[in-house]
């Protein structure tokens, strides 16, 4: 089989990708993080990653994926929308994250990276390749900026221009030789601060420096004791996740609803209102999030949720 030229398949893995149910595609070199040292480094150093011990492992790997993958040279990110056609109702309701309404993404991901390396195997004639989504040391919203896809935020998530910020990013690492997109270098964030003024917790302590323990998708999902006091009345009905620096981007305006029907909430989701919340019983809890993201908390984390934002 003659080899494919880099050009021919970096051309055909955006192409594939989008047909196998990803929104956009961009490719980097695989090369040392060097602009991210610093940030991470001072990040950790004051502690801001809270109890997630893991954000603080793996240093050298989060900054080279060639210690990820051995032999690497190209960063293939992809991105996949999750914004819902329709929310699920607020009024008199307690609230999740839109990103968990449906199939938990890890599962929807995987099974996409999976096909999408088999037909790049295939294609190139043999590979080495791993794939990520928010399942490794790798810093995902700096290889897509890198790949070319858009810039980070005040809120620290990455915004697409004229697409918005409501995506799951996925990696592929792999020894494949490709041709590589460029970092737009763009911040259309400008003078803009609605994500930092909105935030009710005030955990964007300074543009694109998010202090994970004052956040309320850190409060209601990866804190395992009890929620400090100091956030009762600030967490508005929240008890999975969080939003709100996301809903008044003004860059979500652009935001279209997603085509994954995975991502489509249980049908018992949108019935629920605080009083069915409260009463809620293991049974109904497994049977509505089976597959969910929210199973993360488990029964007793989102319970212990729903009590400490209960008027």
């Amino acid at each position: 089989m003659e080899p494919i030229s880099p050009h021919s398949l970096s051309a055909w893995i955006k192409r594939r990708s989008v047909e196998l149910g990803f929104d956009f595609c961009g490719i980097a070199r695989a090369d040392f993080l060097g602009r991210e040292v610093s940030h991470l480094e001072k990040w950790l150093q004051e502690g801001m990653h809270g109890e997630m011990q893991y954000m603080a492992r793996h240093f050298d790997k989060r900054l080279d994926p060639r210690k990820l993958v051995e032999g690497a040279k190209s960063v293939i990110v992809l991105m996949k929308n999750y914004f819902p056609e329709k929310e699920l109702p607020s009024e008199n309701n307690y609230i999740i994250s839109k990103y968990a309404y449906g199939r938990d993404y890890h599962f929807v991901i995987k099974k996409m990276l999976k096909r999408l390396m088999a037909e790049m195997n295939e294609k190139a004639g043999g590979m080495v390749a791993r794939g990520f989504t928010d399942s490794a040391p790798v810093l995902e919203r700096a290889w897509a900026v890198q790949a070319g896809l858009g810039w980070i935020g005040k809120n620290g998530l990455l915004i697409r221009p004229k697409a918005g910020s409501f995506f799951f990013l996925a990696e592929i690492i792999t020894d494949l030789e490709l041709e590589y997109d460029r970092p737009k270098n763009i911040d259309f964030c400008g003078s803009c601060t609605k994500c930092m003024d909105a935030c009710p917790t005030n955990a964007i302590v300074a543009p694109r420096v998010v202090d994970a323990r004052k956040c309320i998708s850190y409060l209601t999902i990866e804190l395992k004791g009890e929620i400090p006091p100091e956030f009762k009345g600030k967490i508005n009905d929240r008890i999975f996740g969080c939003d709100i620096c996301q809903d008044v981007c003004p860059w979500n305006r652009f935001s279209k609803p997603h085509h994954e029907p995975q991502f489509e909430p249980h049908p018992q989701l949108a019935e629920m209102d605080k009083s069915a919340w409260e009463n809620l019983s293991v049974e109904t809890f497994n049977e509505i999030f089976e597959n969910s993201a929210v199973k993360r908390t488990k029964y007793e984390g989102l319970m212990r949720n729903v009590e400490f934002v209960k008027d």
